[in-house]
């Protein structure tokens, strides 16, 4: 019994917090000014004991297990989340079903923690679901706008499709295998025809999940009408949770096949590089902007991915936390924009620098990042993730990614060139923003500077694997 405890510790809590949150709404309700306090501070609590009582092991047969790695992407997950809180604390202080959002977004946490932990795909596929549902009521929750319930009309279908397409996968691979368990299924993988195509299932199934192209199309038009803290989720903890259970995937389940999906992931990798930048580069709405970039930032991820070597998971980690830091950062100051002005597109931030010079500068130091400019913590993430891709040495798909950096330049210094430099007669009203979302810029900026001259979070990382 202690060892259930330990092991799933991070599970427990959020599951704990759940409760307290729907114990409240069927008493009498808590005012938001009460409340979301103190869903911060649980949060908090439970992001400081993912740290404590720590300890690897499998339970329940092996369908779930735990190692020091894994504690550590729960971890970044939970603090995505607490740092979520934070930033959009303004949006959330303001609707009437604060509880329900919380209550949505912690099971789709829930979900994603027993994905990353799964030992077997019958688990992996109900903790798919339990992580994905909930998202699509989140991209629902502007109520009064017509867009949002458009975004999740879209979510829920091409979940649904995912969903069916990763059922049929694993129904095609346990014909072959006879087996579903991750321990077993590496000495069965031949290579035959029929594993090959269960894996091509697999493989879209994710590629849904992660925006990869041609499986993105759903992905600007969700972000755009989602509400932005459901947004911001979609894109840092969502995400990252997949990439961090796609590789292990690829790099434990699917060895034997390497030679396979080697080919098939560094032409996932250029397509999808390619393709978010050019469509990024004629986007106007900040929020369909940041959708596109988060589009390449997963074919840079995919690039890491090919190296199918420990470098790799490490590479693709230190990416992730480097990305929800940067991510967040842009993601606060157009919410805190948007809320204020009611303005989303790139032309309305021209002249922000007369009005507003704190705030852009946080915004140009998070563009910098994600578009891998030293020396912020961007930079070294890319270089890591290239770095992990070139150990194959193949220098051609290298030059590729290094180009497509060259090209996401551009339209992040657009962003950039817009605030500081371009002329508006009328430039944005200053920026009122909430000590909370303060707190969590700082953070954010934090982050990008230390983590891009301090490099013992990397060698922390490469340690676990």
């Amino acid at each position: 019994m202690n060892e259930f405890f330990t092991l799933m510790k991070p599970e427990l809590m959020l599951t704990c917090i759940i409760f307290v949150l729907l114990l409240t709404k069927l008493g009498r309700g808590v005012n938001n000014r009460l409340l979301l306090p103190i869903i911060q501070n649980l949060l908090l609590l439970n992001l400081v004991a993912g740290f404590f009582f720590n300890a690897e092991g499998s339970l329940f047969d092996g369908m779930y297990h735990t190692t020091r790695l894994i504690v550590f992407e729960k971890g970044l997950l939970n603090f995505s989340l607490y740092v979520i809180s934070l930033m959009f604390a303004g949006w959330m202080g303001k609707t009437d079903h604060l509880a329900e959002f919380f209550m949505l977004m912690l099971s789709a946490l829930l979900g994603l923690d027993f994905l990353i932990s799964s030992g077997n795909f019958l688990m992996f596929f109900i903790a798919l679901e339990l992580a994905t549902i909930p998202l699509a009521a989140m991209a629902n929750f502007d109520l009064e706008k017509r867009m949002s319930s458009e975004a999740a009309m879209k979510m829920i279908l091409s979940s649904a499709f995912s969903s069916g397409i990763l059922l049929f996968g694993i129904s095609l691979l346990y014909g072959a295998t006879g087996t579903l368990s991750f321990s077993a299924l590496p000495a069965l993988l031949d290579g035959s025809a029929l594993q090959v195509l269960a894996f091509v299932f697999l493989v879209t199934a994710f590629a849904f999940k992660l925006s990869v192209v041609p499986f993105h199309l759903w992905t600007a038009d969700v972000y755009e009408g989602s509400p932005i803290a459901a947004t911001s989720f979609l894109s840092v903890v969502s995400k990252g949770a997949i990439a961090f259970v796609f590789i292990a995937a690829l790099y434990k389940i699917f060895q034997p096949m390497q030679d396979t999906w080697y080919d098939m992931v560094a032409l996932l990798a250029v397509v999808t590089m390619i393709t978010g930048n050019l469509f990024a580069l004629r986007q106007q709405n900040i929020k369909r902007f940041l959708a596109f970039s988060s589009i390449a930032q997963v074919g840079f991820i995919l690039v890491g991915i090919t190296a199918n070597a420990p470098e790799g998971t490490s590479a693709v980690v230190y990416f992730v936390l480097v990305y929800t830091l940067s991510n967040l950062a842009a993601f606060g100051i157009a919410a805190a924009v948007a809320a204020q002005t009611g303005k989303e597109r790139i032309d309305d931030l021209k002249g922000m620098y007369s009005t507003n010079p704190l705030l852009s500068w946080i915004l140009a130091l998070s563009l910098f990042s994600l578009a891998g400019i030293p020396p912020t913590a961007g930079f070294f993430g890319k270089l890591f993730l290239i770095t992990a891709g070139a150990s194959k040495a193949n220098y051609g798909f290298i030059l590729i990614a290094a180009l497509n950096m060259i090209v996401s330049l551009y339209y992040y210094l657009r962003v950039i060139r817009a605030v500081f430099m371009d002329k508006n007669d009328r430039p944005l009203e200053k920026i009122h923003l909430l000590p909370s979302t303060k707190f969590a810029l700082f953070i954010c900026v934090a982050g990008i500077v230390l983590l891009g001259v301090f490099s013992w979070t990397y060698d922390y990382i490469q340690s676990l694997n």
